[in-house]
Order: structure tokens, then sequence, then C-alpha cells
């Protein structure tokens, strides 16, 4: 029998995030505050987005985004945030855009980069998304800085530009907020660790050093860009990291290793996924795989934690979707798939076209793909495949998109979108 999906997919993140915004006044259905949602998992299931749009239908406005930057937009209130950086990467931008009119509201450079270090050519020198939360919100460009600003004035409350590493590939990596805590992974070619920053101050309340041994391999398979989720076990908290080589559980408030699965891959971006006790996780480059893992135990766990594995078809850019005990997922070159969540048995693969780095996105029992190109694949979220739509823009998706109340908020390579029925 299928789990009843919706309370069965949540975790602890999602309870004291909704509990936080409860105390602040913003319902669930208003906010989009991180690049994946509320529930961290690309979840608007109330949602009501429109089914089909183009550049001439149910775009209520569309505002260019001047340099280069995959970063997801957040929202908090009337304000769509977002990052940007020059092409070359000098500089370092956060932008606001007013959610009703699409009017610029802040435009700041925050920081000069001198040296900027090579980057591949998919990636950008703003792929971070920011975090927000009531009256804060957190740009983050990895290895260039971190800064904490204010949403009403835009202006820099703390920053930090020590906290370096050689990403090897540009800046990925997205940072998560958890109680007090700013908590994001550095994996570089050069170091790897998890840092935890008080989120009022921007110190550094603990740091953890991957403890994988990674000595054997070259710099460039050490590297990673995985952001981290927050989950609950029995009752407790822990942060799971994936990092090149392994993928660890860490106690949240203190920084300690508890456990950890080992496992092949490196430059991961995917985001764990969590439900009735089982973690998915993808292991990036260069053969994906996909593995259920338990949440138990202490110490390597890899030989008794691992339920399955499967590499048939795993994307190794955008993150799955977990909805009523099923995977979806979209592979880099447009073979969509969909997988039992307990067993990791295959229930239907069709090839939908196109290339992605875009995450999916679930709105009112639909999956929502997004391709470089500019098109977007919907589908029904069934045991079956289904095709409901294909849309197409003019410009292709990077960035993750993000929903607030019946609201789509797409962001191109060139321009941010408000799709909305009309």
């Amino acid at each position: 029998m299928r789990s009843t999906g919706i309370l069965a997919s949540s975790s602890w993140g999602l309870i004291t995030l909704t509990a936080a915004l409860c105390a602040q006044g913003t319902s669930l259905d208003k906010t989009w505050p991180d690049y994946r949602g509320p529930r961290r998992d690309g979840h608007a299931p109330q949602a009501q987005i429109p089914l089909r749009w183009s550049e001439e239908k149910n775009v209520r406005w569309k505002t260019p985004i001047h340099g280069k930057g995959w970063s997801s937009p957040v929202v908090w209130g009337d304000r769509v945030w977002l990052s940007s950086a020059t092409a070359d990467g000098h500089q370092n931008h956060v932008i606001a855009i007013d959610l009703k009119t699409g009017k610029t509201i802040i435009d700041r450079q925050l920081f000069t980069v001198e040296h900027p270090d090579p980057i591949n050519g998919l990636n950008s020198f703003a792929s971070p998304s920011p975090t927000i939360e009531e009256g804060r919100v957190y740009i983050h460009f990895g290895t260039y800085g971190t800064a904490c600003l204010d949403t009403d004035s835009g202006e820099t409350l703390w920053e930090r530009r020590d906290l370096n590493c050689d990403h090897k590939e540009g800046p990925g990596s997205s940072p998560v907020l958890y109680r007090d805590l700013l908590i994001f992974n550095v994996d570089g070619g050069d170091v790897q660790y998890v840092i935890a920053l008080d989120k009022k101050t921007g110190n550094t309340r603990w740091k953890t050093h991957r403890t994988v041994d990674l000595s054997r391999q070259r710099s460039d398979l050490k590297k990673a860009f995985s952001t981290p989720i927050i989950i609950d076990v029995g009752g407790k908290s822990r942060l799971i990291s994936s990092g090149a080589g392994a993928t660890v559980g860490y106690e949240p408030d203190s920084g300690k290793e508890l456990w950890m699965v080992r496992h092949k891959g490196f430059s991961m971006s995917a985001r764990p996924l969590m439900e009735n006790g089982l973690l998915f996780l993808n292991t990036g480059f260069m053969l994906p795989r996909l593995i259920a893992v338990k949440t138990d135990g202490e110490g390597d766990v890899t030989e008794s934690n691992i339920i399955w594995s499967q590499r048939r078809n795993i994307p190794t850019i955008p993150s799955s979707l977990l909805i009523d005990g099923r995977l979806y997922m979209v592979d880099n070159s447009g073979v969509a798939s969909c997988r039992e969540a307990r067993s990791g048995d295959l229930l239907w693969k069709e090839r939908i076209g196109g290339e992605y780095c875009a995450s999916p996105i679930y709105a009112n029992g639909r999956i929502y793909f997004f391709d470089r190109d500019g098109r977007s694949v919907v589908i029904e979220a069934a045991d079956e495949f289904r095709e409901l739509a294909v849309n197409e823009l003019d410009e292709g998706f990077m960035a993750s998109p993000a929903v607030v109340g019946d609201t789509l908020i797409l962001r191109s390579i060139t321009h941010l979108y408000r799709i909305e029925k009309d």
C-alpha cells in the first residue's frame, strides 16, 4: 500500500521551519525561503500554478537580470531575492525584485574579486542560492564570500571572506538555516569541511573537517556541491551532508560526526531526500548512483545501512522528487523516470528530451521539469507516464524555480518571470 504522502515525507527540517514561519506570521504558501522551498524538497503540493504558459500567455511580468548567475530565487513577503555576477567573476551582486510589479528594488554589488578562479562552462560565479527568514537574507558565493543582509534596507549586517577553498569548477553548494545557525559545505579540491556560523553575527560556531579518506584521490575528485538537509531521527535533529566519497550524519548543534556512509562519486549537486526513515542520496560524477540508506547507527554504517543502489538514468546535477513513496527524476540528457522508493524498482522511464540542470518541482499532482533551452515539460505524478503539457520561453533554465501561492517564479538565463493564470 502506498503511503499517504505529504505528511509521510515531512522531516524535522520542515517541522522546525513551519513553526518558525507561523511564529513570524508567514504562511507556508506565501514564502519560498530555500532553493527547494519551505519543505526543502521541491514540493508546493497545494499550489494551483498554470499548466501552460508562453511568452504571450500567463506571464504577469518579465524582468531582465544582469550578469550571469544560476542561483535560484527565494521569496519572502513581497520580495524575490537572487544573486548574480559578472561573467568574468570580478563582481558579485545581490538583487531584490518586487513580487507584485517585477520592478528592481535592490541591486547591490556585494563583493569585488580580484582574481577569480576558472569555472566550468556550465557553471557561474553566482550559483549558490540564497536562504531567507524574517528580516534577513543570506547571500553566498562560495569561496568568494558570504553575507547577511537586512531585507528592508538591503544593507550588510555581516560578511565573511575567509572561508575559502578551490572549487575547481566554480561555487555551487547553498547554505541552510537551522535554529540560530547558518550551515554550509565547503568541499574543494584542497579542503573539505562543514561549517556553522552564528546567523546573527557571522562568527564561527563550529567547523568539522571531513574524515573520509581522500588521500589517494587527485584534487579534482575531492570536490562536491551538494546542499545539506536537516532531518529527524528518533526525535533528534541530524544534519545530512554529502561530499566526495561519503555522506555523513552530523549533530547540527555541535558539528559532531555521528555516522558515515561511504560511496564512490564526487561533484554531486543533488540534495538528499528523506521519507519514512530512509535517506535517498545521489553520488554524483562520474557514474551517478541513487542509494537508499537507513538513518540510524553510529560510525561507518556502509555495510549495514545501504538498502539498495541503482545506477540507470540517475541525474548528475538535478535533484529528484520524492512523492507518495515514489522517486521521480530526470537525468541530464532528458530521460525521466519513476522508481518505487522502498525497493528502488523502476516503474517507468520515458525520454522527454532536452538537457537538464534545474531541479523539478511538484505542485497540484503535477511534476514540472525545466530544461536548458527554455522548455518545461509537465507530467502527472503517477505510476504510469503521462505528459500533460510542454511550454517554451525564450531562454533556458539553469536555476531551479520558486512557487509562492499560485505563482511560479522562473529564472531563465537572462530574465526573471512571474507565471500565473491570466
